[in-house]
C-alpha cells in the first residue's frame, strides 16, 4: 500500500488563518471530485471557519472520558474504516487525552499516512520542539504541546500561511479571532507587536531553512553541481596565517551588502595531519568568524584549490575569498598558487583575491625551516662523510683490479645512504660529491686524473651522484616527518586533555591555567588584562600599573608581561604570562591554544556574571509586565460595578424599592472590598519582594486562628471541616499572616472541590514543627506543576480574565517562608491537591511540651457561631471568581488551571 502524502500549513501564531486555509484548500479538492472528509476541525468559535464546514462530510469524533469529564478526540478507526482520499485534520501538535491509542495527535496522523490515506494539517511556529524555549524566551509563554522538527520535515509539502503583525492585532480587535472578552488580555500579553514580529521571523526562517533542503536534494538528485544563486553565501578560505582576520572581515563586509547573506569560513588540512598551521591563530579565527556570524568548517585534502571549490559547491556558494598569495616571484614562476589555480576552476563562482599587509613580507617558514634530526646526530654525519668515504676509498685501492667501476660505485653509495640515515640530507649530499671525486681520480681510468675516458663512467658516476641526492633528500623526508609526527601526537595528547577539561565543565579560569600549569611543568601562570583607563603604549610590557592580574595559579604571579619568562599575546587587552622556564617555538602553539581558552572562559565568566546581575532586573520587568496585564481587568471590573451601582442610586429618575436601593448598596460595597482586598494583595506581594513586610512572630495556637479564617470564607465557611487538636503545641507564627495564608488555601481549595466534597484541614506535630494541612478532591495538578502555580501574576498566556491575578497561592507562600516556614503541594491519596503549611513550634511550647507527643485529635467544624448572617457576600469576592480553563494561544492549558 502506497503511504500517504503530507500536507502543513504552517503559521507564526493563532488566527493568521491556518484552518481557513486548510478548509479552503479542502473545498477546492471536494470540486475537482476528490474524496475529501473533515477528520477534526477546531473553528474555535469563529463563523467564516464554520461556514467552509458546511456541505463537507464530517468524520464523527471518538468521545472520552477523563476524570468524570466528557471529551472527545480524533477517531482514527473511522477514519481508516472511511478511506477516503484526502482527511483534514486540526492542530498536528495536539496532545490526546490520556487513555488514547497515542499520546500525540501526529502520531494518529501517522497512523493514518500508513494506511495510504493524505492528510492535510496545521501547526503554529511555537509548537515546534527545536523553538520551544526560543518561544518562550520572547513570549513568556511554556509551551507544552509540541511536535518533533522532523515530524513537520518529513511532511511532502510545508505551505507558511503569512500576515503581518498589524493585519493580525487588527483581525483580533475586529473579534475575528477570540471572544471580546479576551481581545485586551491577548493583545496586551502574547499577541503583543514585538512578540508577534519574532515569532513571524522564526516562521520564515525556519521555512526557508526547509527550502533550502529541498533545494539540496533536487540538486543533488539530479545531479546538478552548478551554483544556484538562489542566495548569497560567502565563502572565506583561511589558511591560519596572519591574514586570516582581515580576510574574515572583507568577506563579512561582502556578505553585509547582500540581506540574509550567510558567511561560512574554510580551512583545508593536509590528509596526514602534519605541518599544519598555528591551531592558537585557527582558532582566533575561528572565534572571529563567530562573533560576526558567520559558521567555521574544516576539511581534508592535499588539493587544496580543489578541496575549496568541492566545498563552496557543495554549500551552494556564490563568492569565494581568498588572501593574495606570500610566496616570493621564483615560486610564482614554478607553480601558479592556490589562487590562481582556484580562480581559473571556479566556473560561475565569484572570486575574491584581497590583499594584504602580509604580501611583502613572504611565506613564514614556520615548523619547516627547523632541522629534521637533532645536533649529535648532524655532527656524527658529518665527520662520517669526512671519514667514512675518504676511508672507503683507501679500503678499495688495493682491491682496484679484482672490482669494477659499477661494484665500487654500489659500494659508495652504501656509504652515502648511511651517511644519510644517520646526518641526514646535506652530510649525505656532501658525501655523495666528496664521493664523485674520489671515484673520479682513483678508480676511472685513466686514474690520477679528472678525465673520463668512457662515456658509459660518466654516466655512472652521475647516475650515481643524482641516486645519492635522491636518496638523502629521502631519507631526511622521512625523519622530518617521523619528527613533526611526534610532536603532532605529543601536542595532540596535550589538546586532548585540554578538550577533556572543558567538556567536563572545569573550564573555570583558575582550573584551566592550573593545568596549564602542569602540563608544562611552570611555576606560575598569570592571566594579565590591560587597566581601562591605559591606552596601549611602548613602555606598557614593563609596566605593572597598565595591567590588572585576572587569574594566576601557581607561585607569586607575573605583574606585567615584561616579568614572564613566555607571553602571549591574545588580544590588544589580554596577556598570558607564564614563570618558570623558557618554552620552544614548538611547545608555544599548545600554549597559544591554552590561552585562546583561556579569553573564552573569561568571557563565559563575564557573560554569566552579566547575566546573573541582569536577571533581578529581567524578573522585575516581568513581574510588571504580569502586573500590568493580571490586574487590568481585576481592577476594571469592581470599579465598573461599584461605579454602575452609585450611578444608579444618584438617577433622581427611576423610584428605587428599599430592596432594589439595599441591593444596588451591597454591590457597591461587596466591589469596593474586592478592590481592597486586590490592592492589600497586591501591596502584600510588594512588601515581600522588597522585604518591607513587618512580621511580629509570637507563640500562636492553632485552635485560636482556624477558626478565623474559617470565618474569612464567609458564606463558603459550610463547605469546610477542621480537624485540629486542642493538645498541638503552639507555633512560631504571626497571627494575622498565618490567618490570612489558610484563608486564601481553603478558599482556593473549595474553589476547586466538587460540590459535595468537604476541604479538610488538619495539623500534626512531627519533632520541631508542626505540619497543617488544606486537603482537597477536586482535578489536583501534575507533578511538573506544583512549583508554577506558586508563581505570581502567572496567566501563562492561557487563562481568561475572570480568575483573578493569581496571587493567592503566591501570597501564601512567600508569607509562610517569611515566618520561617514552607509550603508544599502534594498529591491528595484518591485525587485532589493537599497543601502543607509547616511552621516551627514556640520555644515556650517545646519547654512546656516537651518532645514530641501525639496529641488527641478533637475532631468537629469551626463553632457555628462564629458564621453569622452578618458575613456578606463583599467578604468572599476574591474567593468566588471563576476559574475555568481557557485555551492558550497555543491549545495549552496552563498548570493553575489544571486545578
Amino acid at each position: 500500500m502506497a503511504h500517504g502524502r503530507l500536507r502543513i500549513y504552517l503559521g507564526a501564531a493563532p488566527g493568521v488563518g491556518k484552518t481557513f486555509a486548510m478548509l479552503c484548500e479542502g473545498r477546492r479538492a471536494l470540486e475537482r471530485g476528490r474524496d475529501v472528509v473533515v477528520g477534526l476541525v477546531e473553528t474555535h468559535g469563529r463563523a467564516r471557519t464554520a461556514e467552509l464546514l458546511d456541505g463537507m462530510e464530517i468524520v464523527p469524533r471518538k468521545d472520552l472520558v477523563y476524570r468524570g469529564v466528557n471529551l472527545t478526540e480524533l477517531d482514527v478507526d473511522a477514519v481508516i474504516a472511511r478511506c477516503p482520499r484526502v482527511v483534514l485534520i486540526d492542530e498536528l501538535a495536539h496532545t490526546n487525552v490520556p487513555g488514547s491509542r497515542h499520546a500525540k495527535r501526529w502520531e494518529d496522523i501517522e497512523e493514518i499516512l500508513d494506511a495510504g490515506i493524505d492528510v492535510v494539517s496545521t501547526v503554529n511556529i511555537q509548537h515546534l520542539e527545536s523553538l520551544n524555549d526560543v518561544v518562550q524566551e520572547i513570549t513568556g509563554v511554556p509551551q507544552r504541546e509540541t511536535v518533533p522538527d522532523e515530524v513537520v520535515r518529513r511532511a511532502d509539502q510545508i505551505e507558511l500561511v503569512d500576515m503581518s503583525p498589524e493585519a493580525l492585532r487588527r483581525r483580533m480587535a475586529h473579534g475575528n479571532v477570540y471572544p471580546p472578552e479576551k481581545v485586551d488580555a491577548a493583545l496586551s500579553n502574547y499577541f503583543r507587536v514585538g512578540n508577534l514580529t519574532a515569532l513571524r521571523e522564526l516562521a520564515l526562517l525556519w521555512v526557508a531553512g526547509k527550502v533550502d533542503e529541498q533545494l539540496d536534494r533536487y540538486r543533488a538528485e539530479h545531479g546538478i553541481a552548478g551554483t544556484w544563486e538562489a542566495r548569497e553565501r560567502v565563502v572565506v578560505a583561511l589558511t591560519g596565517g596572519p591574514e586570516g582576520d582581515t580576510l574574515v572581515r572583507r568577506a563579512t563586509r561582502i556578505a553585509a551588502r547582500s540581506k540574509g547573506a550567510d558567511l561560512l569560513a574554510v580551512h583545508v588540512t593536509r590528509a596526514d595531519g602534519l605541518a599544519g598551521q598555528d591551531p592558537a591563530s585557527l582558532a582566533r579565527q575561528r572565534a572571529l568568524v563567530e562573533s560576526v556570524g558567520g559558521t567555521y568548517h574544516q576539511v581534508v585534502g592535499d588539493d587544496i584549490p580543489r578541496a575549496l571549490l568541492d566545498f563552496a559547491r557543495g554549500v551552494n556558494a556564490t563568492q569565494l575569498v581568498l588572501g593574495a598569495s606570500r610566496r616570493g616571484r621564483l615560486a610564482q614562476v614554478f607553480s601558479r598558487g592556490v589562487g590562481v589555480t582556484t580562480t581559473a576552476m571556479s566556473g560561475s563562482i565569484d572570486v575574491h583575491m584581497v590583499t594584504h599587509e602580509e604580501i611583502s613580507k613572504g611565506r613564514t617558514r614556520g615548523s619547516r625551516s627547523r632541522a629534521a634530526l637533532t645536533r649529535r646526530r648532524r655532527l656524527a654525519g658529518w665527520m662520517l662523510a669526512g671519514l667514512g668515504i675518504p676511508a672507503l676509498s683507501a679500503a678499495l685501492i688495493p682491491l682496484r683490479e679484482a672490482l669494477t667501476l659499477p661494484s665500487e660505485i654500489l659500494l659508495f653509495l652504501l656509504m652515502v645512504v648511511v651517511v644519510a640515515l644517520v646526518g641526514g640530507m646535506w652530510p649525505a649530499i656532501t658525501a655523495a660529491v666528496v664521493g664523485f671525486a674520489l671515484l673520479n681520480w682513483y678508480f676511472t681510468p685513466p686514474i690520477h686524473t679528472w678525465t673520463i675516458s668512457s662515456p658509459e663512467n660518466l654516466l655512472a658516476l652521475a647516475i650515481y651522484v643524482l641516486v645519492a641526492a635522491m636518496v638523502s633528500a629521502v631519507v631526511d623526508v622521512a625523519a622530518r616527518r617521523t619528527r613533526e609526527a611526534a610532536r603532532a601526537s605529543a601536542d595532540a595528547e596535550v589538546l586532548s586533555t585540554l578538550a577533556g577539561h572543558v567538556l567536563r565543565g572545569e573550564a573555570a579560569l583558575t582550573s584551566l591555567l592550573g593545568r596549564l600549569r602542569e602540563t608544562f611543568g611552570l611555576a606560575a601562570v598569570t592571566l594579565l588584562e590591560r587597566r581601562a583607563d591605559r591606552q596601549p603604549g611602548p613602555g606598557d610590557q614593563s609596566d605593572p600599573d597598565a595591567w590588572r592580574i585576572v587569574a594566576t595559579t601557581g607561585g607569586p604571579p607575573c605583574t606585567c608581561p615584561g616579568t614572564a619568562d613566555t607571553d602571549v599575546v591574545i588580544d590588544d587587552d589580554l596577556v598570558l604570562a607564564a614563570r618558570g622556564r623558557l618554552l620552544d617555538a614548538s611547545d608555544r602553539r599548545v600554549l597559544e591554544a591554552f590561552a585562546a581558552e583561556a579569553a573564552i572562559a573569561l568571557r563565559q565568566e563575564r557573560l554569566e556574571e552579566e547575566a546573573e546581575q541582569a536577571r533581578p532586573l529581567a524578573e522585575a520587568d516581568k513581574m510588571r509586565t504580569a502586573l500590568l496585564a493580571a490586574v487590568s481587568h481585576d481592577l476594571r471590573t469592581p470599579l465598573a460595578s461599584a461605579r454602575a451601582a452609585v450611578e444608579s442610586l444618584r438617577n433622581t429618575e427611576i423610584d428605587w424599592s428599599d430592596e432594589d436601593r439595599a441591593e444596588l448598596l451591597a454591590t457597591a460595597d461587596e466591589s469596593l472590598l474586592k478592590l481592597d482586598r486586590l490592592v492589600a494583595n497586591l501591596l502584600d506581594m510588594s512588601r515581600l519582594q522588597a522585604g518591607a513586610l513587618g512580621i511580629a512572630l509570637q507563640p500562636t495556637a492553632l485552635e485560636d486562628v482556624v477558626p478565623r479564617a474559617i470565618d474569612d470564607l464567609g458564606p463558603l465557611w459550610e463547605r469546610v471541616e477542621a480537624d485540629i487538636s486542642v493538645e498541638l503545641p503552639e507555633i512560631l507564627a504571626d497571627p494575622a499572616l498565618l490567618e490570612r495564608v489558610l484563608a486564601n488555601l481553603m478558599a482556593n481549595a473549595v474553589r476547586y472541590s466538587p460540590p459535595e466534597e468537604k476541604v479538610l484541614i488538619t495539623a500534626s506535630r512531627h519533632g520541631s514543627l508542626v505540619e497543617i494541612r488544606v486537603v482537597d478532591r477536586g482535578p489536583g495538578i501534575p507533578q511538573e506543576a506544583h512549583d508554577r502555580v506558586f508563581l505570581p501574576f502567572q496567566r501563562l498566556g492561557d487563562r481568561d480574565n475572570h480568575t483573578g491575578v493569581g496571587l493567592g497561592l503566591a501570597l501564601s507562600r512567600g508569607l509562610t517562608e517569611a515566618m520561617g516556614g514552607t509550603l508544599v503541594p502534594e498529591e491528595t491519596p484518591g485525587g485532589g491537591l493537599t497543601m502543607t503549611v509547616t511552621l516551627p513550634i514556640s520555644w515556650s511550647a517545646v519547654a512546656e511540651y516537651g518532645p514530641q507527643r501525639d496529641g488527641e485529635r478533637v475532631k468537629g467544624g469551626a463553632s457555628p457561631a462564629s458564621h453569622t448572617a452578618s458575613h456578606t457576600a463583599s467578604h468572599t469576592a476574591s474567593h468566588t471568581a471563576s476559574h475555568t480553563a481557557s485555551p492558550t494561544p497555543g491549545g495549552d492549558v496552563s498548570a493553575s488551571e489544571l486545578r
